[in-house]
């Protein structure tokens, strides 16, 4: 087996730790979504679109396929589905007629907010564990 020499017990322990913290972190993840009434694919999507790459807070579904790395159909279902629960709106760009916005609506804003909030600690746990296996 190649490199197999290389591997160290730290090396697998360290690993281990990061999927450990990261395996939690998703799990909470999953929980306060739900605890918002968001699926944890919704609360991926609205996290996403809210955490727009430019700073504006939309994004395209090309974007949103390209960050999911998903197919474009499936993100497009994904927004089909997110707008009928009232979480997303389409908005056309002034621009380019070809290009759509997604963005959230009031109600998306409100339900990505209490499940964003309820991960702070979980998220700051996160980061500690990463800086400390970076060290």
């Amino acid at each position: 087996m190649a490199g197999a020499g290389s591997i160290t017990t730290a090396d697998v322990q360290k690993a281990a730790t990061f999927r450990v913290a990261l395996r939690a972190f998703l799990r909470q993840t999953e929980r306060s979504a739900q605890h918002a009434g968001l699926t944890p694919q919704r609360y991926l999507l609205l996290l996403l679109v809210k955490g727009a790459e430019d700073g504006s807070s939309r994004a395209t579904i090309s974007e949103l396929a390209k960050r999911l790395h998903l197919a474009q159909s499936t993100v497009t279902e994904l927004v089909n589905r997110a707008a009928s629960a009232g979480l997303v709106r389409r908005s056309a760009s002034s621009e380019d007629a070809r290009v759509v916005y997604v963005e959230l609506t009031e109600e998306g804003e409100e339900r990505f907010a209490a499940a964003f909030d309820a991960m702070l600690d979980e998220r700051r746990r996160l980061a500690q564990v990463v800086a400390e296996l970076s060290r």
